[in-house]
This record gives structure tokens, sequence and C-alpha cells, in this order.
């Protein structure tokens, strides 16, 4: 995988996390995971984002490691919602399966900077 296609990758999966957002109930238990959920998802994108301008490889590593993070945290509200729904959501789960995919493919820039 080229850099730029986990470019393409991050900021799409941000877009449909916010898209995902919209169709979600209007209760208020839903309100806190709709913000955290949207905060997160698009930090992962915005983090890898600028560790395309790091200043060293120290600075590159911290924010694929923050990118990382924020989509640990996707993760985990995604894993939420689904424990909420009462229905299976095919959007919901393709976006479980892409913060994981996420998750995995962060990692394993990280372990190979520290290789």
């Amino acid at each position: 995988m080229k850099q730029n296609d986990l470019l393409d990758r991050t900021f799409y999966f941000g877009v449909n996390v916010l898209k995902f957002l919209r169709t979600l109930p209007k209760e208020s238990e839903y309100n806190i995971i709709k913000y955290q959920l949207g905060k997160s998802a698009t930090s992962v994108g915005a983090n890898y984002e600028e560790s395309q301008a790091a200043s060293s490889q120290a600075d590159f590593k911290n924010k694929v490691r923050i990118s990382l993070k924020e989509a640990r945290e996707t993760n985990y509200w995604l894993r939420v919602i689904m424990e909420l729904s009462e229905s299976k959501s095919e959007e919901l789960e393709k976006l479980i399966k892409e913060s994981v995919e996420l998750k995995n493919i962060l990692g394993a820039i990280i372990i190979k900077l520290n290789n």
C-alpha cells in the first residue's frame, strides 16, 4: 500500500463515519457517542495527514501513534453503537472492519519504525 492510498483511506473513513452518524437515533445517550466518534474518526486521517509533513522521524512516528490511538477509540465507539443497536447495520459492520484494518496498518507502521 502506498502512503497516498492510506491518506485517502483515512480521509474517507472519517467522512463515512460522519455520514453514518447522521443515521443514528436522536436519543440522548447517542449524543455523547456521536460527538466522541466524530472527533476520533476524523482525527485518524487528520493526524496521518499531519505526519506527511513531519519535521523528523520522531515527529512522524508520534503523529502515526496518535492516529493509531484515535483509530482504537473510533473502533471502541463503533462497537458501543453495535451493542446498543437493535438491528444489524451493514454500514456499521463495514466501518468496524475498516477501523480494525486501519489499526493494524498504523500499528504495523509503528512497529516497522521501531526496528
